[in-house]
């Protein structure tokens, strides 16, 4: 499995309540470009064209900490192209899809 990138302006974010991991909709963005470490919107990256694709978005199963950790887990997702073809794509980002800007909070190197 790739390594999960935390994106830089998160952890403020997290601090200042812009999210609620364990209620609000987390969605994937995807792209052929990288992701910067200090980007902190949706608005940042580059997403491919998601005609033909599926959902992308996650359902959370629990969200809770334990003895300092915090565990956020979300149920499998399997995306599929319907219809016709969907562009390549190598980074997947997760965002908050309630927070008023679309706040990132990290991705994948595929």
């Amino acid at each position: 499995m790739a390594a999960f990138n935390k994106f830089q302006p998160f952890v403020e974010k997290v601090a200042e309540k812009v999210f609620n991991l364990g209620s609000d909709q987390l969605t994937l963005a995807l792209s052929s470009a990288a992701p910067a470490a200090a980007n902190g919107q949706l608005s940042d990256l580059t997403q491919i064209s998601y005609t033909n694709l599926s959902s992308r978005n996650l359902t959370t199963s629990s969200s809770a900490q334990t003895s300092g950790t915090y565990k956020l887990v979300v149920a499998d997702l399997v995306l599929t192209a319907s219809g016709g073809s969907v562009a390549a794509f190598r980074y997947v980002s997760m965002y908050d899809d309630t927070a008023t800007n679309d706040e990132l909070i990290g991705y994948w190197d595929y």
